[in-house]
């Protein structure tokens, strides 16, 4: 065996970057549950399990119709919809 197994060969590099590897894949952990942007959310919490938006559908509606996406045929039946509920 010659020293090109041990230092000389490159293996150690992983075990020298593996605590630098684990530390950043710990804060990016982190960072994803305090931000909200992970999925692990407390049952029963603020949003009741529903995705929070900052349009009501009605407004989102509206929008498209304005872009002409839908009819207003479309836009009346959709809205009839959403108030029935």
């Amino acid at each position: 065996m010659g020293h090109e197994c041990f230092w000389g060969g490159g293996m150690w590099v992983l075990p020298a970057l593996m605590p630098i590897i684990i530390v950043i894949v710990l804060l990016i952990i982190v960072y994803l549950l305090v931000s909200g942007q992970g999925r692990f959310r407390a049952p029963g919490g603020p949003d009741n399990g529903r995705m929070e938006s900052s349009e009501t559908a009605i407004e989102m509606v509206k929008k498209r119709y304005a872009k002409g996406d839908i009819e207003k045929e479309e836009f009346e039946r959709i809205k009839k919809d959403i108030l029935a509920e």
